[in-house]
């Protein structure tokens, strides 16, 4: 693997207010994820903090399409070129968010030097778009749409490199039984593990598939997303969707390292945790430990 650079991408432009008023706290992962001592712990360099917008959803209302649109477009250019920069010093980009709509920044930042894939470690499929949905608003439920060219131009088509990432080079992981999208997202291409499919195979033979889709040779690599939603609630409620039922953090560790550790995975990014719902930092602790080990046994 190649050095490690921790780049913060602390946006929360993609997600519903938790109440009125109020901002959802995502932003505060990277530094939580910091204070548990990640950098030192992986041996990786400080690539900085890509400031994001201003949250403000102004007078936006169902129909508008997304909130935040034109706030997402200019961050995921931004994001995309200190992405870009690190991928052409050769390093390895740990990004920390954040919620899901920074993947539209590494999604353009690979586009940009070629054809690459997505493992999508989500607890949702996040593929709502226009013409499955009228219900959308919130980039972060939305982002594998949008990163797939599903979506409003403003955002799916900056440089005009849309789609960034292929439907068919999109490999998800984790999702609920129950998510409404999957036999969309299947009949398009994508190669979608839900979660009973995935323990029924067992989580190491389902990294080997993963890996098998995402090293072809048709693609020049691949990135990782992991929504820390994919996680069961039980372990991990500090999120904005927490349901039961998802990844243990053993189950996680045996898919994640696997991932993270091929040639042919150019960087890494953890989304959607939420340090204003673990006020004794245990959670980010537990979360840190294991981002920690997957990223030590990779090396």
């Amino acid at each position: 693997m190649r050095s490690l650079a921790v780049l913060d991408a602390p946006s929360n432009l993609g997600l519903r207010p938790p109440g009125p008023g109020l901002v959802p706290g995502c932003y505060k992962l990277a530094g939580a994820v910091r204070d548990q001592g990640l950098l030192t712990r992986i041996g990786a360099e400080d690539a900085g903090y890509a400031t994001p917008q201003r949250y403000d959803r102004g007078d936006w209302k169902l129909g508008d399409g997304l909130f935040n649109a034109d706030a997402i477009a200019a961050y995921t250019a931004r994001l995309a070129d200190r992405i870009g920069a690190l991928l052409d010093a050769d390093r390895f980009p740990v990004v920390l968010g954040g919620d899901c709509s920074i993947v539209l920044g590494a999604a353009l930042a690979l586009r940009r030097r070629g054809r690459y894939g997505i493992a999508f470690l989500d607890g949702h499929s996040d593929f709502r778009h226009p013409e499955n949905s009228p219900g959308v608003g919130a980039a972060a439920g939305e982002d594998l749409a949008l990163a797939t060219g599903y979506g409003q131009p403003l955002v799916t088509d900056l440089d005009g490199l849309r789609p960034y990432i292929g439907i068919g080079d999109a490999v998800v992981l984790g999702i609920r039984d129950d998510d409404e999208y999957t036999a969309e997202l299947e009949s398009l291409g994508a190669d979608v593990h839900p979660l009973a499919r995935l323990r029924a195979a067992g989580t190491a033979a389902t990294a080997a598939a993963a890996l098998d889709r995402l090293e072809r040779t048709d693609l020049d690599g691949f990135w990782v997303h992991m929504d820390a939603d994919v996680l069961d609630a039980a372990v991990m409620p500090a999120v904005d969707s927490p349901n039961p039922g998802g990844l243990s953090y053993a189950e996680l560790g045996d898919l994640l390292a696997p991932l993270l550790a091929s040639e042919r995975c150019a960087g890494f990014e953890l989304t959607v945790f939420d340090p204003d719902l673990d006020p004794d930092g245990r959670l980010a602790a537990e979360l840190t430990d294991a981002i920690t080990a997957a990223l030590t046994a990779a090396r």
